[in-house]
C-alpha cells in the first residue's frame, strides 16, 4: 500500500534520499512512546554532500578560498535535511509515513559567517516541505541558529521530534 505522503512527494518531483550511515556513533532516531526524537541530518544526498560551506547573505564577502552557497541554495539544502529526516522517520513509523500525527519540533543549524542574520530563512525549506507534506499537522516550534560549522562542511543541518500514531 502506497502512504499518502510518498505520493505527495511524488507529485511534488521530490523522493527520499538513498541511505547514508552515520557520522558518529549514534542512533538516527530513538523512540519513548508516540514520540520519535531525530537525529540531525545534513543536506546529503547518498554519500555526497550537496551543499558546501557557510550560507552567504546578499552583501556579505564570502570566504575567499573554499565553497559557499546562496540563501535559495540553503533554502534547498535545508529540504534535503528534510528528506533526510523523513528517510529515518520512515523507518521509525514501520515503512509508514502516513502514521506522523504532528510535527512537534525542528531544530535548524546554518552554517555561516558572523552577522548573518537569516537562518530562519534558509530553515524555511524544511519547514515548508513538511507543512506541505501533512498540513497544520506539519507545523512546529522551531529554532534556526547560525554556527561557524558543520560535519562534512554541510552547509544545514536539520534535526526533529515528532509524534507519531
Amino acid at each position: 500500500m502506497r502512504s499518502d505522503v510518498m505520493a505527495k512527494l511524488e507529485e511534488m518531483g521530490l523522493s527520499l534520499p538513498p541511505f547514508r550511515g552515520a557520522r558518529g556513533n549514534f542512533l538516527p532516531w530513538r523512540r519513548d512512546g508516540n514520540l520519535v526524537f531525530l537525529a540531525g541530518q545534513t543536506c546529503d544526498w547518498g554519500s555526497e554532500v550537496t551543499h558546501l560551506g557557510p550560507v552567504i547573505a546578499p552583501g556579505q564577502t564570502p570566504p575567499p578560498d573554499g565553497p559557499h552557497v546562496t540563501i535559495a541554495e540553503g533554502r534547498k539544502a535545508a529540504e534535503i535535511c528534510a528528506l533526510n529526516l523523513l528517510y529515518h522517520l520512515k523507518d521509525a513509523c514501520d515503512g509508514n509515513l502516513d502514521r506522523v500525527r504532528t510535527v512537534m519540533r525542528l531544530g535548524g543549524f546554518v552554517n555561516c559567517l558572523p552577522g548573518f542574520d537569516s537562518s530562519p530563512e534558509v530553515i524555511n525549506g524544511a519547514s515548508e516541505l513538511l507543512i506541505a507534506l501533512y498540513g497544520e499537522n506539519g507545523r512546529h516550534a522551531r529554532t534556526a541558529v547560525g554556527v561557524s560549522g558543520l560535519p562534512a562542511n554541510a552547509s544545514v543541518e536539520v534535526d526533529a521530534i515528532v509524534l507519531i500514531e
